[in-house]
């Protein structure tokens, strides 16, 4: 056995010297502060914590307690809102909770965006397409009736008109905003008011975009009609793997944090709520430095592709507004191949991203596993002040 964790250990060595030559550009990554990473190897990896501070099942959370409290508090203060859960362990479970709280069980309805024009995964149905079974978080787990909403792939966004139309003929239980690939911010405003007519609930996923809304780019879901809005915490917000869930509903609060648990959550990951207390205070202090460098970077990364001749989708909007590009790379697919070829050539050169499905790829009869997209994010690395964790 000690053989074993000999190989272990010397895997993660060789994993971490490789990635010190690498450029990591995958936009769902970041890179914790020192004082980040120290909370997330405490003691609190050890203990349990069932249910809300102060209301613990079980004995010795003090301490924990306050650390969740404190986290809540700094996450409120940074999103500017009267309810943040920070017991989500991820995105997913935090898109979950919100499902649960705003759908029926079982034959609730939702319209989001599509997975193939840039919607997560934990927002698709479960359905089968010649023959093979797709699972979608919202269909397998919450038996949601998907319809998706219209895109313009020219603007790389929802088409207002067209969406506006179909949230009124299949008036939903929930219109979701936000996505995987995410350019540009989506038209809540305009779009909550029509869901708002029908009856349903308004939600948005800022997994990926969370640390720029925060810092006060990108847009502001909760000012302009989201109920809720979910997030992980890893992305743009330079944080632990973990997630959360924000709202300014108070008359929504009690629903909410059932739905987190007892329904899906036990004990929930107790060290990464501490590092993530450490993200967010590290966030308010310098994240409005932080997150106008990941744009700018962002911009520059998708100018100076397109300067060297790259086909960077969105030129004539410079680019992007997050810390996302996107980049066309059909024009290759006779000379090198297409993204999934691409995504592999560059790998064995230490750069790091990850192939991408373009709007009109499935009709062009392209697959995810072979694309022609990359997907590029361009991140600052974090060089924040060490504080300690006493």
């Amino acid at each position: 056995m000690s053989k074993k964790i000999a190989e272990i250990r010397e895997l993660l060595m060789e994993h971490h010297d490789w990635f010190k030559k690498s450029i990591p550009l995958i936009a769902s990554e970041n890179i914790t502060s020192p004082a980040v990473d120290e909370a997330c190897a405490s003691d609190f990896s050890h203990r349990y914590a069932e249910g809300w501070s102060g209301e613990r099942v079980y004995a010795g959370c003090s301490f924990i307690d306050q650390i969740e409290d404190i986290c809540m508090d700094l996450t409120k203060e940074y999103y500017k809102c009267s309810h943040a859960d920070v017991r989500p362990i991820s995105g997913v479970v935090a898109n979950l909770v919100m499902y649960n709280a705003f759908t029926s069980d079982n034959n609730g309805k939702m319209c989001c965006m599509s997975i193939v024009r840039g919607g997560h995964i934990s927002h698709g149905p479960r359905f089968a397409k010649s023959g093979r079974e797709i699972f979608g978080t919202a269909g397998t787990t919450r038996g949601l009736d998907i319809e998706y909403l219209a895109f313009d792939n020219d603007e790389m966004n929802l088409d207002i008109d067209a969406s506006a139309k179909i949230i009124r003929e299949f008036e939903p239980e929930l219109v979701l905003f936000g996505g995987s690939v995410f350019l540009f911010p989506h038209p809540v405003k305009e779009l909550g008011d029509v869901a708002k007519e029908v009856g349903a609930y308004v939600g948005y996923d800022a997994a990926h975009v969370s640390g720029l809304i925060g810092s006060g780019y990108f847009q502001d879901p909760l000012r302009e009609g989201a109920d809720a809005m979910t997030m992980s915490t890893h992305k743009t917000l330079p944080g632990p793997q973990h997630g959360a869930l924000v709202s300014n509903r108070e008359d929504l609060i009690d629903t909410l944090r059932s739905c987190a648990f007892p329904a899906l959550l036990s004990n929930h990951h107790l060290h990464n709520v501490a590092g993530l207390a450490i993200a967010v205070a590290e966030m308010l202090e310098f994240g409005k430095e932080y997150h106008k460098n990941v744009i700018e970077n962002a911009k520059g990364l998708g100018q100076a592709l397109y300067e060297r001749g790259f086909k960077v989708l969105m030129e004539h909007k410079g680019f992007t507004e997050s810390h996302q590009i996107v980049v066309d790379i059909t024009e290759f697919e006779k000379t090198i191949g297409l993204g999934g070829d691409i995504e592999k050539l560059l790998e064995k050169a230490n750069i790091i991203l990850n192939r991408n499905l373009l709007p009109y790829d499935i009709a062009e009869g392209r697959h995810y596993q072979n694309p022609g997209g990359l997907r590029i994010g361009h991140l600052k690395s974090p060089d924040l002040a060490w504080v300690k964790v006493k």
